[in-house]
């Protein structure tokens, strides 16, 4: 059985970052504009209105043992978010603009249209969908994308070696 945490933060080179969906989020605005609240950025441009702001996609940077961490983690098996673990050299804005890339697939018709990676239950079955070619686009700079199951108890840790993906099921002490 694995803890949530130790998968969030592997290593000391390691940091972690979560892309919150504030549609599925409740009080999320409030826990980022908080005084004690994390280094975090919008995943959509320019300034929202305040009723696409309350369910814009967010990304922050978790910190151990940090109350807004402790939230987040509180909120496993919600579909609140995915995790990212990423090289502790990068810094968010870096992050964001890997991430605002794949807002935007096109369908069929090459109508551009809102692509909700961010919902776990997207997430995990998409991925194992990807060719090279889309799972190097969706992972850029992340090592491991950590994701909530079908149940509280269980994770999907995504990640790739030479170019393939790396699927592990994982069962989780909550």
């Amino acid at each position: 059985m694995a803890n949530i945490a130790d998968l969030i933060w592997p290593d000391e080179e390691s940091s972690a970052f979560v892309i919150l969906d504030g549609a599925n989020t409740p009080d999320l605005l409030d826990k980022l504009y908080d005084e004690a609240g994390p280094q975090f950025e919008c995943l959509y441009a320019g300034d929202l209105e305040p009723d696409i702001a309350e369910v814009a996609p967010y990304i922050a940077r978790l910190e151990p043992e940090n109350a807004f961490s402790k939230w987040v983690l509180s909120g496993w098996g919600e579909n609140r978010g995915i995790y990212a673990v990423v090289s502790s050299e990068l810094e968010l804005p870096e992050i964001r603009r890997h991430f605002r890339k794949l807002n935007m697939v096109y369908g069929p018709d090459a109508k551009p249209l809102l692509f909700r990676y961010y919902d776990p239950r997207v997430l995990r079955i998409m991925l194992p969908t990807c060719n090279r070619s889309q799972l190097k686009e969706m992972f850029g700079p992340v090592k491991k994308f950590i994701v909530e199951g079908e149940t509280r108890e269980l994770g999907y840790s995504f990640s790739l070696a030479n170019g393939e993906l790396v699927h592990e099921r994982i069962n989780l002490k909550v």
